[in-house]
C-alpha cells in the first residue's frame, strides 16, 4: 500500500505543478499587450528556425572549442600510436598531427573544413588552453628533475653538458649572421634574432631523452646515468639562458634587461630560500594519499600559479615560473608522484596536443616553395646536428668515454622534441621569428628527434654489442631455473607460491627469479628505483615467509610480451610461469567456460573486433598477449589460471594424448618437494598399455608410497575436482577441452597449463 501511496503523491505533485505552470504561461501572454514584443520567427517556418538555431549552436565559441579538442585529441593519439608502433617517441606523431591539422595539409586540401574547424577568431581560446597545458607540463618536468643527481654529478657530465650548449649556441649565432637579412622580421635587432637562433640550436628535450634511455634499458648503466645527468644540467642551463634571452628581447637592450635579470634573481632566491622550506614542511606532514587534503593540494597549485604569474610579470615567461615551482616541490618522490599523477594525464593527454596543433596551425610548410628555402632548411638541420650530436660526442670522447658511449651520448643529446617547440613558439610570439624560419625550425625539431632512434640502432649495429637483460649469474648457472613474471602483488604472490612448490627441497640446486615488466607509459622515468622497490616489496616479504630465495629482475618496456620472450629465451629457464588474471576473461566465451563471467563487456574484445585482431587468434584459448608468448618462447611455459591458489598438496594431472607424458616430470617434482598427492587421469583410455607411464608411476610409488594413483574414469565428477588444489594440463589438451566445451571445465581448481 505504501508503494501506491508514494506513486499517487508523485502523480499529484506533477499534475498540480504542471497545471500552475500552464495557467501562468497562458495568462502571462496578456501582459505582453502594448510592449511591442517581436516574434522570433520573423516569418520563418519552424524547421528553418531549428536549422538557424542549430547553426548558431555549432558556431558558438564553446562548441567550436569542444569540437577542436575532440578532433585534436583523437588525431594526436592516433598519430602518436602509429609512431610508437614503429619505434619512435609518440611526441613525434603528436607534432605531425598538429602539422597535419594545420595549413600545411588540412588547410591546403580542405580549406573550407579547416576554416570551419579552426576559424581565426577561435585561435585565441586554443592558444590560451595550450599555454595552460604547457604550464602544467613544465611543472611536471620540474618535479621530475632529481637535483640530487646534479649535486653528485661527475666532472665529465658537467663538461659534456656545458659543451652541448656552448657549441650549438655558438653555431646558432654564426648561422643567424648569414640568414639575418633575409629571414629576420623587420624591426628586430640582430642580437634578439641571433640569441633565439642560438637557444633553438642548443635545447635538449629532457623528458623525451629520459624516456628513450628508459626504453633502451640504459637507466641502470653508467652511461644512462651520465646521459640523464648531462640532460638535466643541460635543461636547467638552457632554461636559465632562455629566461635571459627573453629578458633582453623584451627590454630592447642588454642594459635594460639587467633590471629584469635582477628581478629574476630575487625571484629565484625567494623561491629557494623562503618558499621551498615552507613547502618542504608541508610535504613532510602530508606525504601520502591518505593524509593529503584538498586545502594542501590548493597550496601547491597556488604556488604554481603565483610562480608562473610572477615570472610573466617580471618578463621571463610564465613557463619558467612553472618549471621553477616544480623544482622546489618537496623532494620526496612519493609526494611528487601524487601531484604528477594528478597533473600529467590532463596536461599530456588533453592539453599538450592543443599546443602541438596550435604550433601546426602556425607552421606553414607551403611557404617553403622553392629549392633555395629547402636548402636553407637543410643547413639549419645540419647546424643543429653538428652542434649537438657532433659537439657532445667529441666532448665525451675528449673526457675519456669510448667511441660507442660518446656517439650514444651525442645521439641522445641531439633529441629536441617538445622543448624545442616551446622555445620556437616563444620566439614567434615575441615577433623574433618569421613564419618561414619558424617552419624550418619545426622541421629541424622533428628531424633531430626522429633520427635519435635510428642513430642509436646504427651505433649498436656498428659496435655489435647486445645488451644483456638477464644477469650472467642466471644465464651461466646449471641449476634448475624458474622464472615467474607478474603484473601485480597478488598475482606475484600466487606465482611465487607455485614456483616454491617446484623447488622447495632443492634450494641449493635451484634459482627462482621474479620479473616485473612495466609498460613505459605507466612509469615515471626519473624514479625507477622507487618503482622497482615498491613492486618487489610484497614479493620479497612473501619469499621470506616461504623461506624461498628470490632473484629480482625489473624492466620498463614498450613491448612487454617481446621482453618476456627475450628474457625467457636468453636465460634458458627450465620453467617460465605467468598468470592469466580473471579480468582477461570478463564477458568472453572463455570466461563463461572458466566461471569468470560478469555483466561487464570486455572493452579490449570490442577493440579487437573493430580492428580485426580477434581473427588472428579466433581458435585460440588464450588472449593475444599469452598466445604471442607461447608461440615465441623456446623454453617450457606454465600459465596459471589462479582461483585462490595457495599450495599444491592435492594435484590432478589430466592426460589426453601420449605427448602429454612430459607432465609427469612436473608431477614428480611436486611430489618430491611438497609431498603432493597426485591423481593422474587417463580420460580417453590412451595409456592402458603405455609402459612409459606405468614405469614412471611405479618409480614414484617406490620412492613416495601412496602419493600417486592412476585413474581411468571417463566422466570427471565435481567431487573429484573439489578435492584438488591444482589441475595440470598441456596447452594442446587444454585447447581440445575448450573445443568440446565440457560442462565440468568451470568447476576446476586453479589451473597450470604447460607448454612443453
Amino acid at each position: 500500500m505504501k508503494k501506491f501511496k508514494n506513486s499517487f503523491f508523485y502523480i499529484g505533485i506533477v499534475g498540480v505543478t504542471t497545471a500552475i505552470m500552464y495557467w501562468t504561461i497562458q495568462n502571462g501572454k496578456i501582459l505582453e499587450e502594448g510592449r511591442n514584443v517581436v516574434l522570433p520567427n520573423n516569418g520563418k517556418s519552424q524547421w528553418e528556425e531549428f536549422i538557424i538555431s542549430l547553426t548558431h549552436n555549432l558556431t558558438h565559441p564553446l562548441a567550436i572549442l569542444l569540437a577542436q579538442i575532440v578532433t585534436i585529441v583523437f588525431v594526436a593519439r592516433l598519430f602518436g600510436a602509429i609512431f610508437k608502433k614503429i619505434g619512435q617517441p609518440s611526441v613525434i606523431g603528436e607534432i605531425l598531427a598538429g602539422i597535419a591539422l594545420g595549413p600545411s595539409l588540412l588547410g591546403n586540401y580542405f580549406p573550407e573544413f579547416s576554416n570551419a574547424l579552426f576559424p581565426a577568431a577561435s585561435l585565441g581560446n586554443l592558444q590560451f588552453l595550450s599555454q595552460i597545458g604547457l604550464i602544467l607540463f613544465m611543472f611536471v618536468v620540474g618535479m621530475e628533475l632529481d637535483l640530487k643527481v646534479l649535486q653528485n654529478k661527475a666532472k665529465e657530465a658537467v663538461i659534456i653538458s656545458h659543451a652541448s650548449i656552448v657549441i650549438p649556441f655558438t653555431l646558432g649565432l654564426v648561422l643567424a649572421y648569414f640568414i639575418f637579412q633575409q629571414f629576420a622580421p623587420d624591426g628586430v635587432e640582430f642580437i634578439s634574432f641571433a640569441l633565439f637562433t642560438g637557444i633553438a640550436m642548443s635545447i635538449t628535450a629532457f623528458p623525451v631523452l629520459a624516456r628513450i634511455v628508459q626504453e633502451r634499458g640504459l637507466h641502470k648503466t653508467r652511461l644512462g646515468a651520465m646521459v640523464i645527468t648531462c640532460a638535466a644540467a643541460d635543461d636547467i642551463t638552457a632554461w636559465c639562458i632562455l629566461a635571459a634571452v627573453i629578458a633582453i628581447v623584451k627590454a630592447g637592450s642588454f642594459l635594460s634587461s639587467l633590471y629584469i635579470m635582477a628581478l629574476a634573481i630575487v625571484y629565484v632566491m625567494l623561491m629557494l630560500k623562503v618558499v621551498k622550506p615552507f613547502l618542504k614542511r608541508i610535504g613532510d606532514l602530508y606525504d601520502n594519499t591518505e593524509t593529503i587534503t584538498k586545502p594542501v593540494i590548493a597550496i601547491f597549485f597556488l604556488t604554481l600559479l603565483i610562480s608562473s604569474y610572477a615570472t610573466e610579470v617580471i618578463g621571463i615567461h610564465a613557463l619558467f615560473g612553472a618549471f621553477m615551482a616544480g623544482v622546489i616541490m618537496p623532494e620526496s618522490m612519493r609526494f611528487r608522484n601524487i601531484f604528477i599523477e594528478k597533473v600529467e594525464d590532463v596536461s599530456q593527454v588533453m592539453l599538450l596536443p592543443l599546443f602541438f596543433v596550435f604550433t601546426g596551425l602556425r607552421t606553414q610548410i607551403g611557404l617553403l616553395d622553392d629549392a633555395y628555402l629547402w636548402e636553407v632548411c637543410g643547413y639549419i638541420v645540419l647546424v643543429a646536428v653538428v652542434g649537438k650530436f657532433v659537439g657532445s660526442a667529441l666532448t665525451a670522447r675528449f673526457v675519456g668515454q669510448s667511441w660507442k658511449d660518446s656517439l650514444t651520448i651525442g645521439a641522445l643529446m641531439n633529441t629536441r622534441g617538445l622543448m624545442e617547440l616551446v622555445v620556437l613558439n616563444i620566439g614567434y610570439d615575441l615577433g623574433v621569428l618569421k613564419p618561414e624560419i619558424f617552419a624550418m625550425m619545426v622541421i629541424m625539431a622533428l628531424a633531430t628527434t626522429f633520427m635519435t632512434g635510428p642513430a642509436l640502432d646504427l651505433i649498436e649495429y656498428v659496435f655489435k654489442s647486445k645488451t644483456e637483460i638477464v644477469p650472467k649469474e642466471i644465464v651461466q648457472n646449471n641449476k634448475f631455473k624458474v622464472l615467474f613474471s607478474f603484473h601485480n602483488a597478488e598475482e606475484g604472490r600466487s606465482l611465487l607460491r607455485l614456483a616454491n612448490n617446484f623447488v622447495k627441497k632443492n634450494h641449493n640446486n635451484s634459482i627462482v627469479t621474479a620479473m616485473h615488466i612495466l609498460p613505459i607509459n605507466e612509469l615515471n622515468p626519473y624514479n625507477i628505483d622507487e618503482y622497482e622497490e615498491e613492486s618487489f616489496k610484497p614479493i620479497l616479504q612473501a619469499s621470506e615467509e616461504l623461506h624461498q630465495k628470490v632473484t629480482t629482475l625489473f624492466k620498463s618496456s614498450i613491448d612487454t610480451e617481446g621482453d618476456l620472450i627475450e628474457v625467457s629465451n636468453q636465460g634458458d629457464f627450465d620453467l617460465v610461469l605467468m598468470s592469466l588474471s580473471q579480468s582477461i576473461f570478463e564477458g568472453t566465451l572463455l570466461g563463461k567456460v572458466l566461471g569468470f563471467t560478469t555483466r561487464i563487456i570486455n572493452p579490449e574484445s570490442l577493440l579487437n573486433k573493430f580492428t580485426g585482431k580477434e581473427k588472428l587468434f579466433e581458435n585460440s584459448p588464450f588472449d593475444e598477449r599469452t598466445e604471442h608468448v607461447l608461440s615465441r618462447t623456446d623454453v617450457p611455459v606454465g600459465i596459471l589460471v589462479d582461483k585462490n591458489f595457495t599450495d599444491a598438496k592435492r594435484v590432478f594431472v589430466l592426460l589426453l594424448e601420449e605427448s602429454d607424458l612430459f607432465l609427469m616430470d612436473y608431477a614428480k617434482q611436486l611430489i618430491h618437494n611438497v609431498n603432493s598427492n597426485v591423481t593422474v587421469l587417463d580420460k580417453a583410455g590412451n595409456f592402458k598399455n603405455n609402459t612409459e607411464l606405468i614405469d614412471c608411476i611405479h618409480k614414484i610409488e617406490h620412492k613416495h608410497p601412496k602419493h600417486i594413483k592412476l585413474a581411468t574414469e571417463r566422466k570427471i565428477e565435481k567431487a573429484l575436482l573439489d578435492e584438488q588444489d591444482l589441475m595440470i594440463i598441456s596447452v594442446e589438451s587444454w585447447k581440445k577441452l575448450l573445443d568440446s566445451q565440457s560442462s565440468w571445465l568451470n568447476k576446476t581448481p586453479s589451473l597450470l597449463i604447460i607448454k612443453k
